[in-house]
Order: structure tokens, then sequence, then C-alpha cells
């Protein structure tokens, strides 16, 4: 007798075919899945299905000759026992809300915040699919190295143990390792912030401040992390794992990193709309920082990183004023906001 947790045998449909979504197929077609992938763009469709690369998002993989692609829905969820939910997190509820109606578990693998209103995607996705059961997908995953078969660790999280535990073995292979974890806000908010830090690591590099200045940047933003997550309800421990500090280090770390490249260029003095209008993807950190500050004002969580990315990206600020102010702020003892908010 089955139960709501069980995972029948079935395809598994991704729907987003950005480099993320396409990386996630061929890393599951594999592992031995079927896969249904869906695309919004009927050239992206055309050219996996013809010529077996995404030319928009996915330009130098060549995928699975296994690999199909959709621009229909219905199509691609025929069937679906599991559905990767892989669209940029400012639409990922406008397509949840066209899913049709199934029992299978949805795994968002979006990361950031909906800048209307600072909603996590789990909430914004069961505020169109209420039934819906809900896991998270995140952690330091650069979409190429995936795609071919480079060793890669996730996090994985569902507030049902059974579910999350089967998920952990549907989406997980050799090289995709998964692990649960049942704090979903901790995940979420680990993902959303991470962006926002990697846009002021950008900046520093490109400013060419050392290495000394991107590891105090990491560490310290890696406390406002902590900061926000805790005060939402996450716990400290998921910060220190794969989808906050993992993620934040590799976000960080490489210009492969839209959010990273794209603090780079600001600091080189390129235009932000200039920077956005020459990229395919999506730079998630641009759309959430607005959405993250505004949580860290609600909640009374101090985040000087964040908003001096708000800062430069939403108000106009000159980059050399905001540097200066953080610089130029008060010594204070360095556990200062972790006891009254961890």
């Amino acid at each position: 007798m089955t139960t709501d947790t069980d995972l029948p045998n079935g395809p598994i449909a991704i729907i987003g075919c950005g480099a993320w979504g396409t990386a996630l197929a061929q890393s599951m077609v594999r592992a031995g899945h079927t896969v249904h992938l869906w695309a919004r763009e009927p050239e992206v469709v055309e050219s996996i299905n013809t010529e077996r690369f995404n030319v928009l998002y996915l330009p130098h993989i060549r995928l699975d000759d296994a690999i199909r692609a959709t621009g229909d829905l219905d199509e691609a969820t025929d069937g679906a026992t599991v559905v990767l939910l892989v669209t940029p997190a400012q639409h990922t509820a406008d397509v949840a809300a066209r899913l049709p109606a199934g029992n299978a578990p949805i795994v968002i693998a979006a990361k950031g915040l909906r800048a209307t209103d600072g909603a996590m995607m789990t909430d914004a996705v069961a505020s169109v699919v209420p039934e819906a059961r809900l896991a998270v997908l995140a952690g330091p995953s650069f979409a190429e190295e995936v795609a071919v078969g480079l060793p890669t660790a996730v996090t994985l999280a569902c507030a049902d143990e059974a579910l999350g535990r089967q998920l952990l073995d549907r989406v997980g292979s050799r090289t995709l390792r998964p692990y649960w974890t049942n704090d979903l806000i901790g995940v979420q908010i680990g993902g959303a912030v991470k962006n926002v830090l990697a846009i002021a690591a950008g900046v520093a590099d490109g400013r060419n401040l050392g290495h000394n200045a991107r590891a105090a940047l990491i560490t310290r933003g890696m406390a406002e992390m902590t900061r926000l997550g805790v005060a939402m309800g996450g716990r400290p421990e998921t910060m220190t794992g794969l989808s906050g500090l993992g993620d934040l280090i590799l976000t960080s770390g490489s210009l492969w990193s839209r959010n990273t490249s794209l603090g780079h260029a600001l600091a080189h003095g390129r235009e932000l709309n200039s920077i956005l209008r020459g990229r395919q993807g999506v730079t998630e950190g641009v759309s959430t920082v607005s959405a993250v500050v505004a949580k860290a004002e609600q909640l009374g969580v101090d985040m000087p990183v964040c908003m001096a990315v708000d800062a430069m990206v939403n108000r106009g600020a000159d980059l050399e004023a905001t540097m200066a102010g953080l610089l130029d702020r008060p010594f204070r003892a360095e556990a200062d906001g972790h006891a009254a908010q961890a």
C-alpha cells in the first residue's frame, strides 16, 4: 500500500531551460531517469531537439540524445512523478500557477526572494498551488560543472523527512550528491542572500581591494546572512552548510557567477542596465536585494553589506562613497548582534 509520500517510478519534469535546468536534465538523464524538459523560448526547444545544444544558455555542452524539450507544460508534466521548478525567482509563482494539477512533489530550484513582497519561493508557490508538496534544491552548483558530471554537493530541504529522503534518491547521483534538511527557511535565505553578497564581492575584486578584503567580505557577509536567516526562523547551522557558506564561497569567488561578474562590471564603471541588457541569464541578486534589505529593516537586522549593494544597484549610490561608508563604520565586537538573534 502506498502513501502520499511514496514516489512511484516515472519521468521527472524539469520546468525551466536556463543553464541550471538544462544541467539538471543532463545530470538526471545520466543517472538513468527519463526527463521531460520545458522551455519558454521556442528557439531553445528547437536547438535542443535538433542540434543537441541549448544555444542560449548552455551553448558549449552537447546534451544527451535522450533529452527532449517542449514548450507545452501539459506535455512536459505528463506522467511526471517529480517536478523541478527551475525558473527565475521573480517568475516562479507565475509558472507554478500554470502547472497542470497533479500530486507530484514540486522541487523549487530558484534562489531569491520575490521583489514585490519579499516572499520566499515556497510561500510564493504555496500561494498559487496550496496543495503542493514542496521541497527546495540549493547549494554550490555551477551549471556547466554539473552538466559535464563534475562532483557537486547540494542541499535538498523538505519538511517531510520521508518524502525528502525519497527525493534524495530521485534527484541525486554519484556526482550530484544532495543532503537532506527540514530547514526550508534557512536554505532559502542562504540562497537569496549569497547572490547579493556576491555582487559586493565582485565590486571589491573589480576595485582590486585584494584577497584580504574578499575574505573579510565573505565572513562578515556570512554574519549578515545568519542574522537574517535566524530572525526569519532558520537555523544557524544551515547557514554554515552547503546552501549558505558553501554557495557563498562558490558564488563570490568566480567571475563565472553572474552576480560576481555584475559587481565586477559595476566596479569598472559600467551602467547597470547596460550590463543586464548584454546577458541571457538572470542575475538574481539584482532582483532580490531590495527584498532582502526590506526584510532586514522590518526585523531590525543589521546588514550593512547588503544595504550597500542595494544603494549601488537601486539608488545610484557612488561606489567609492559606498565603500568608504563601510570602511568608516565604528569598530565593534565580532559577535555583536549574534546573541540577540541567533
